[in-house]
Parts: structure tokens; sequence; C-alpha cells
């Protein structure tokens, strides 16, 4: 019996001591991180929203905001400290995907763009689906020679170049 109430008062004691350690910080307030971890556990997107994350990134000495607009395919962890979401965009034909933890400092502010039902949690099918669409409009696309098609005589050169300088 004694060694169980040992136990339970050296448990007790190093949470004492974690508290008063909290309380005692610099700066005043009571958390570990100079993450808002309410307003970030608030932040309502989901798998399927397009959103924006301004990311701190430092160049040299000085700190700038980078932005990453993407799809959320993947939301792992809930609220919990080690939460994490991933973003997916599509630059010059290029798919790119970021995994960003959710409370991390680095990380600015996370601004959600569009919102889209979508039917599953994981959306990595999304991945094969735009290769697929990609290659399927390149096998449609077709480059025709225009200069075959319609005969330019000096006439019809210089009346499309009229109508093309009114249209701009």
């Amino acid at each position: 019996m004694k060694r169980f109430c040992r136990k339970i008062l050296v448990k007790l004691l190093i949470i004492c001591v974690n508290r008063d350690r909290v309380q005692s910080m610099p700066g005043g307030n009571n958390s570990f991180s100079p993450v808002d971890i309410p307003a970030r556990r608030a932040l309502d997107f989901r798998f399927g929203h397009t959103v924006r994350v301004w990311q701190k990134v430092v160049d040299g000495d000085k700190v700038r905001l980078q932005s990453f607009e993407g799809l959320v395919i993947a939301r792992r962890h809930g609220a919990e400290p080690g939460a994490t979401f991933t973003v997916r965009r599509i630059a010059s034909g290029v798919g790119t995907e970021k995994t960003f933890p959710l409370y991390s400092p680095n990380i600015d502010r996370i601004e959600s763009i569009r919102r889209a039902k979508v039917r599953r949690a994981k959306l990595f099918y999304i991945r094969n689906k735009s290769a697929r669409d990609i290659r399927r409009k390149t096998k449609q696309s077709t480059v025709v020679d225009l200069a075959t098609v319609i005969p330019v005589t000096p006439e019809t050169a210089a009346s499309s170049s009229l109508e093309t300088t009114a249209v701009v």
C-alpha cells in the first residue's frame, strides 16, 4: 500500500511542478507555442476544399510570405498536436504536393477559397485522374497549320490586322 501511495504522490508532484513552469514562462501567456491553437483548431476546412496556405520563408535575413494554393487531398490526426494536412496543386502541368503541420509557427494563415463536397476522406485518386485527363487532352488535340487552311492574301492580312487592333 505504501508503494502505491508513493507513486501517486510522485505523479501529483510532477503535475504541480509542470503547472508552475508553464505559469512562470516569459511573456505571461500559458502556452508552449506562438501559434493561436484554439483559432487553428476552429478552422473549418476539409478534404476537397481549395485552400491558400501562407507560409513564412526565410530569404537571407528577411522573412517573406509565400502562398501555396491547392486542393486539400488529405487531413490526418484531426485536431491533435501532430495534425497535418496535404495540399495538391498543378502548376505548368506538374502536380506538386505539400504536407503542412496544422500548428506550425511557419504557417502565417490558412484561407479557405472554395468548398466542394466529396464522398471520400482521402483524395489520393486525384493524382491518377489528373494525369489521365492530361493524356486524354493531348491525344485529342491536333496541330493544324493555319497557312494551309486559310490562304493569306495582302488584302486579308491588312484587314485582319485592323480587326485585331480594334479588338485589342
